[in-house]
């Protein structure tokens, strides 16, 4: 009954997180919307879902803390005041996660590669200290490219850390270019399997996926850590930046930031 209330709560608050996002990021005429809009539902359905204060998520794809951001508001960690001092001289929300600066953020991120190694340090301190607790990361694919994070999934797999769940938000997309174009196809279900996951693939903008899949892999105590591969668009929700490599950095005008929540408005 728990899941399905948060489930139906994800549902509503889709619209509102997404509109939330826009009004930000137009208000700072900054980037990384196509980022967060590919994402907003896999920060929001964990950091909603989580039933342990020991809990930990890092956000490793740093460049979408506006998702984080506007979650963290509609579970209270954040005031509305606070929300909108996003990018402006003295916040405490930067365009990457500062460190300590708000309740819900232990640790800077947005230099990629550097939130698997991370959380792998976590989970295996909390392996030792025989903690319960959960330990959540969410990777952009393009941070496939990065030599750390295989080292990192070497190390999960070698010390049995099967209370890591690693998500990829697999958006197809990097900074530059398509991913494939980068350097091919690295976050595949394959590669990830022989690294010794536990891999699961999903729909990352259906929020009863996610869910449903959190709720049964956190308690398989099997030695394994956990990879959710979670298949998204770019720029989910407005037409003129799904699926384009520019969305990954341009701010938007108000012409645009007007057609963005109208599609938005009518499309959740």
């Amino acid at each position: 009954m728990v899941v399905e209330l948060l489930i139906k709560d994800l549902l509503s608050k889709g619209k509102e997180l997404r509109l939330k996002a826009l009004e930000m990021y137009f208000n700072a005429h900054a980037g990384h919307i196509g980022s967060t809009l590919s994402c907003i539902d896999i920060v929001a359905s964990v950091l909603l879902l989580s039933k342990n204060e020991e809990d930990e998520f890092i956000l490793s794809k740093g460049h979408a803390a506006v998702a984080l951001y506007v979650t963290l508001n509609k579970i209270g960690k954040i005031s509305d005041e606070e929300l909108g001092t996003y990018y402006k001289n003295g916040t405490k929300l930067p365009a990457h996660p500062a460190p300590n600066s708000i309740n819900g953020v232990s640790f800077a991120t947005g230099s990629l590669g550097h939130g698997l190694p991370l959380s792998v340090g976590i989970a295996k301190s909390k392996k030792l200290k025989k903690d319960k607790s959960t330990v959540f990361v969410l990777l952009s694919d393009g941070e496939t490219n990065e030599g750390t994070t295989w080292e990192a999934s070497h190390f999960a797999n070698k010390h049995k850390l099967d209370n890591l769940i690693v998500i990829i938000d697999k958006n197809k997309i990097q900074g530059i270019d398509f991913s494939e174009n980068v350097i091919g196809e690295s976050a595949s279900f394959k590669k990830l399997s022989d690294l010794g996951f536990e891999v699961i693939e999903i729909n990352g903008h259906n929020v009863v996926q996610i869910i449903n899949t959190i709720e049964e892999i956190r308690t398989h105590y099997n030695g394994r850590p956990k990879m959710i591969i979670a298949n998204t668009i770019k720029g989910k929700g407005v037409s003129f930046m799904e699926n384009t490599v520019d969305w990954h950095y341009w701010p938007m005008s108000e012409e645009q930031y007007n057609q963005a929540i109208n599609e938005i408005s009518n499309a959740f």
